[in-house]
């Protein structure tokens, strides 16, 4: 069994139809000339070098020479730097100040911090120094890197029209073995929620696949925010200290592109050119856990979902999204009700809905250890 990973980061997630075969101009463009377009990351150049507190060392590039510039679809892009509408009841972050109730907890940090309090200059974007390792050669999604079988905990919404989701998510440091991962996240399906055509935003364990920059498509625009290698710290502890980050996509509708924000601040968006033909809403939402099953031990995997416990083991033992909403097509936010709740395999990981609370709204626990006498 592989030695578990160390670390929890934020991350990006696009599997959409830009990563398929597409045609531009009556020209056919395929996964193979993305693919050879996202390598260029590594080929970037650079105005000025940073390193982060942890070691990290951080790449400012001109913000229109970044890897979403590569995508044949991009070519004319335009950024846009911040949105153009905005829905002005999205939870902003929480506060250390705000903690009043028992069964709060803290906002997690992004591990960002620079030496010598520098940032990227006006103009640029900071961009995490990557290896192949982190650069897998085919843009699709963690099931190609790593044969396996996908196993969800989650609350879906579905037939609707959306304009986004949000949520507080519970971070934790679950174990992932044999090169799989742990992840949780919001998913917004665009067109139908046949599973082929979503992006999606939260936080994962190790895997390998289409993630953050190296998904060409996603534009970047803060100069003090990267991705990729960006770790969350603390994590969470069973029976002790709980903490979480408010994650929200929404979409902008003057522009069309759909925007991501971490903590209350708007960091980068898919733009809508890269959509074409899926509609102007999206068709379903969830909300939840995953893990890839690789069986690579020839039984189920050992790999953690959440905290690595169930969900009846309540607040500060297993993990939780709260205050689980959706954007309705006037941007407004509206609690997730009637929702659908997904356990691929329960006996390994479960998902449960709590009473809709005053202070947290629509709330879930979900999560489990993997094999065990009950999960083979």
């Amino acid at each position: 069994m592989a030695k578990p990973e160390e670390h929890v980061k934020f991350v990006l997630l696009a599997l959409c139809l830009m990563l398929s075969n597409a045609s531009v101009d009556g020209r056919l463009i395929t996964s193979t000339k993305i693919t050879e377009s996202i390598r260029l990351i590594g080929t970037l150049k650079t105005i000025k070098h940073l390193q982060t507190l942890d070691g990290i060392l951080i790449d400012c590039v001109d913000i229109y020479k970044q890897p979403a510039f590569h995508h044949p679809l991009l070519q004319n892009h335009i950024i846009q730097m911040k949105p153009s509408s905005y829905p002005r009841e999205i939870k902003l972050e929480t506060s250390v100040s705000q903690k009043n109730h028992l069964e709060d907890s803290y906002s997690c940090n992004i591990s960002q911090t620079f030496l010598n309090n520098e940032e990227c200059p006006d103009g640029t974007i900071p961009v995490a120094r990557t290896t192949k390792i982190y650069l897998p050669g085919v843009l699709l999604n963690a099931a190609t890197d790593n044969p396996g079988q996908h196993e969800y905990a989650q609350i879906s919404l579905v037939d609707g029209k959306y304009l986004g989701a949000q949520a507080e998510i519970n971070v934790w440091n679950p174990a992932t073995y044999d090169q799989e991962f742990s992840l949780a996240r919001i998913r917004v399906f665009l067109g139908q929620p046949d599973g082929s055509n979503y992006i999606a935003a939260g936080w994962m364990r190790d895997g390998k696949g289409c993630f953050d920059l190296q998904c060409s498509g996603f534009v970047h625009i803060n100069k003090k925010v990267f991705l990729g290698k960006n770790v969350l710290q603390p994590s969470s502890t069973y029976n002790g200290q709980q903490y979480q980050i408010s994650v929200a996509i929404f979409k902008d509708k003057q522009s069309g592109h759909w925007w991501v924000q971490l903590q209350g601040e708007p960091f980068g968006y898919w733009p809508n050119s890269v959509f074409s033909g899926l509609g102007d809403s999206a068709a379903a939402l969830t909300w939840g856990g995953e893990i890839l099953n690789s069986a690579a031990q020839g039984r189920h995997s050992s790999t953690q979902m959440g905290s690595g416990y169930f969900p009846n083991e309540g607040f500060g033992k297993a993990a939780f999204f709260r205050n689980v909403k959706y954007m309705d097509g006037n941007l407004v936010l509206r609690d997730a009700e009637n929702v659908e709740l997904q356990a691929t395999k329960s006996a390994c990981y479960d998902v449960h809905i709590e009473n809709k609370g005053k202070d947290f709204g629509t709330q879930f626990y979900f999560g489990g250890p993997g094999y065990s006498d009950q999960c083979q």
